[in-house]
């Protein structure tokens, strides 16, 4: 059975963003790598931060109709529908591991709901597992 990789915003923002340099040539790389063997999952969630970022928060913002191709396009991924349920359990997580951000708790929630064993993340410490999921920073130098 092949992994699964939980792709945070941050990582698909800088997949986008040019003026990112080297982190977006390492993110772009990811993305498609996870493109190519089908083994990215994405949320709800992730997808709406992603629109908000590539349309407000970015130095060339994308329009309106980029950012809709953009999404058709992410969502032939697998995606994880956020639910009451899910609220509920990123609670749980948020306090069980003592997770700051109850946004970082329900990203963690939808990675464990797809039984991602990796999620890239920026935000989230480096080689911190949550039970089975655990998280990688892209761009972190490896020895």
């Amino acid at each position: 059975m092949a992994e699964t990789y939980f792709v945070d915003t941050n990582i698909l923002v800088y997949a986008h963003d040019r003026s990112e340099g080297k982190k977006h040539l390492r993110a772009r790389s990811l993305v498609e790598e996870l493109w190519a063997n089908g083994d990215g999952v994405l949320s709800t969630q992730v997808l709406q931060e992603l629109c908000i970022n590539l349309m407000g928060k970015m130095a060339k913002p994308f329009s309106l109709a980029e950012v809709r191709e953009i999404m058709q396009d992410y969502l032939r991924w697998r995606i994880v529908v956020n639910t009451p349920d899910s609220i509920l359990r990123a609670l749980e997580l948020q306090g069980r591991h003592k997770i700051s951000s109850f946004w970082d708790a329900l990203i963690v929630q939808a990675a464990e709901s797809a039984a991602a064993s990796v999620l890239y993340s920026e935000d989230l410490a480096p080689g911190q597992t949550y039970g089975a999921v655990r998280v990688v920073n892209p761009f972190a130098i490896t020895a």
